[in-house]
This record gives structure tokens, C-alpha cells and sequence, in this order.
């Protein structure tokens, strides 16, 4: 987790993103260890197991690995362990701040998306690409909505307009936005946070759009 307020109001320890990353990188090997045919042995930094079988055992032999994040070593872990990596901004202030709002405009996209690649290798054309969408808005008004939304974010709306962060304007527009992103990034999994049941309205439209139904 990053969000200090879930550690806060949990009373738990804030540790360094380095601690809480060395944590989650064997939390991957515990959780394909309960996965795994039979009772299985775990001796590591934070996690000590012996003779533990996972049950019930999934239907799928290994259900797809979701990892996220936003840093070099984060992206990197997701790019070796994960079937689905989720590329958003660096949140390792545990907030989102400015400085989390300036690594989630389209041109640090670019070099995070470098970063996967170099650390997936081979396995990069199996790996589903997954994108944040935080403010999401359906207007006809796609230019005065972004420039609202850049002056939210202290930036121009020509750059807040790529941002992945971002998707605003028409049913469209949208999902013209979201094609371009496709092409550029390769996100083919992006992941909407909804405010009202409006929202959630819109993204079936957009769904059914892209969809061709």
C-alpha cells in the first residue's frame, strides 16, 4: 500500500517504499505458493512458512497477477512477475500531491513505459497494459472541462489532455482518447474511478462503444 492515511487510521507502521516493496516481492512468492499443487515451504526476510497448503485451490491453474505502480523498481517488479501491469503516477510521497500530479502527464508515461519494456523482455507481448483513470468526466465541452481540470492541477490543459489521469469529453471523444492511448502506450486495460452512478452510466456507454455493441 501507499496511501499513508490507510497505515495511519490502521495503526500501522509507514514504512519506506523500499521496506513495503521487499515485502510485497515475497508476498508474490507466498501467494504462488498457495496456488501450487500441494503444501509448500516459504523462508524468507518477512515471510517464514512451513508445510502450508493453500485451500481451496483456484480453478485456474495461476490466476492473472495484477501489479501496479509508478516508480523504476516498482514498474519493474510488475514488468517480471505480473500478467497485468498498472502504470500510474509515483505516489511515493503516500499522497497525491503535486508531485504525484506532475509524473502522471503523458510525457512520463513514455519513460515508464520504457522501464516495463527493458525489465519484461520477451515476456512484454503477454503482458496486459493497465491505466488509472482518476478524473473522468463526459461533457460537450471537452475544452473548457480540461482547462477546469488543468487549473485543478496547476498545469495547461493541452498537457493535462494527455495525461492518462485524464479522460474528459464526449462518448467520442473518449474513446477516440482511449485508442490514442492504445497506440501510444499500449494500454488496452484502462481502470475508471466513479464518482456518482452517472459515471458508471458513462463508462457502460464508452464500454459498449469500443465494444461495437
Amino acid at each position: 500500500g501507499w496511501m499513508k492515511t490507510d497505515y495511519e487510521q490502521s495503526g500501522m507502521t509507514y514504512d519506506r517504499p523500499g521496506l513495503r516493496i521487499e515485502r510485497l516481492t515475497e508476498s508474490i512468492d507466498v501467494v504462488e505458493g498457495l496456488f501450487a499443487d500441494g503444501p509448500f515451504d516459504y523462508d524468507g526476510q518477512h515471510y517464514k512458512i512451513s508445510g502450508y497448503d493453500g485451500l481451496p485451490k483456484p480453478v485456474q491453474k495461476r490466476p492473472p497477477l495484477l501489479l501496479g505502480g509508478g516508480g523504476k523498481r516498482m514498474l519493474t517488479l510488475a514488468a517480471q512477475r505480473a500478467d497485468i501491469v498498472g502504470v500510474t503516477a509515483n505516489l511515493r510521497s503516500g499522497e497525491v500531491g503535486p508531485d504525484a500530479i506532475a509524473d502522471s502527464m503523458g510525457a512520463a508515461y513514455d519513460q515508464k513505459l520504457e522501464w516495463v519494456k527493458a525489465a519484461a523482455g520477451d515476456r512484454f507481448d503477454d503482458i496486459e497494459i493497465s491505466s488509472l483513470t482518476m478524473a473522468f468526466m463526459v461533457t460537450d465541452d471537452q475544452a473548457g472541462s480540461l482547462a477546469m481540470v488543468g487549473e485543478m492541477f496547476g498545469q495547461e490543459p493541452d498537457i493535462v489532455a494527455q495525461s492518462p489521469a485524464v479522460l474528459v469529453g464526449s462518448i467520442d471523444e473518449i474513446c477516440e482518447t482511449l485508442q490514442a492511448r492504445r497506440e501510444r502506450w499500449g494500454f488496452s486495460y484502462p481502470v475508471f474511478q466513479a464518482e456518482t452512478l452517472a459515471d458508471l452510466d458513462n463508462m457502460a456507454q464508452v464500454v459498449a462503444k469500443l465494444a461495437g455493441t
